[in-house]
């Protein structure tokens, strides 16, 4: 990437006028034609690199901020996606995520927020949870697929974690997810 003050003295150059004694000192836009494919060929590579890291940044995982998290006495290390991007993005494009970690999706209003596995390596479960932390339905997502999991309720929060976390605990409907995330609104 070409600094700013770098390109701004580029652009200043390439808009100098020349003026010669041989032609009565009029004002030629010499340069301009001479460094205007230069600056064409610039902004065609400068655009090509910001496709390339759009793309990149697509593909790429997020990390997010993180919050803790209790189920009973399990600790629980939770990324917080809270805005529409995060959430669209959620845990696509992992490897691997460690025991006790997941993500926690918190949406603005209570909703059948419904989610599938499209470009998500892991195989997932996810807890649909009402507002005090109180698990509504889990559901067991298989990575790489376009079905939809959906609540049985609207909910504003849903907790993802590595495939059958939720039932190697015990935690099933009605079980309580504590943390600060479920305090009073």
């Amino acid at each position: 990437m070409i600094p700013i003050k770098s390109h701004m003295a580029a652009t200043h150059v390439a808009m100098q006028h020349h003026s010669s004694p041989l032609d009565g000192g009029a004002r030629r836009p010499g340069r301009i034609r001479l460094l205007h494919p230069l600056i064409r060929r610039a902004a065609a590579a400068l655009a090509l690199a910001g496709v390339g890291a759009a793309a990149l940044a697509q593909d790429a995982a997020q990390q997010l901020p993180v919050t803790r998290l209790t189920a009973g006495m399990h600790l629980i290390t939770a990324e917080v996606a809270d805005s529409p991007e995060e959430r669209g993005v959620g845990l696509m494009h992992r490897p691997s995520m460690p025991a006790n970690h997941g993500m926690l999706f918190v949406f603005e209003q209570p909703g059948v927020h419904c989610f599938w596995m499209k470009n998500t390596l892991l195989p997932l479960s996810i807890a649909f949870l009402a507002d005090d932390g109180s698990i509504v339905n889990i559901a067991d997502m298989p990575p790489r697929s376009e079905a939809s999991h959906c609540p049985t309720k609207p909910v504003r929060l849903a907790l993802e974690m590595n495939q059958g976390w939720f039932a190697k605990r015990g935690l099933k409907a009605g079980s309580r997810i504590g943390g600060e995330a479920f305090a009073p609104r």
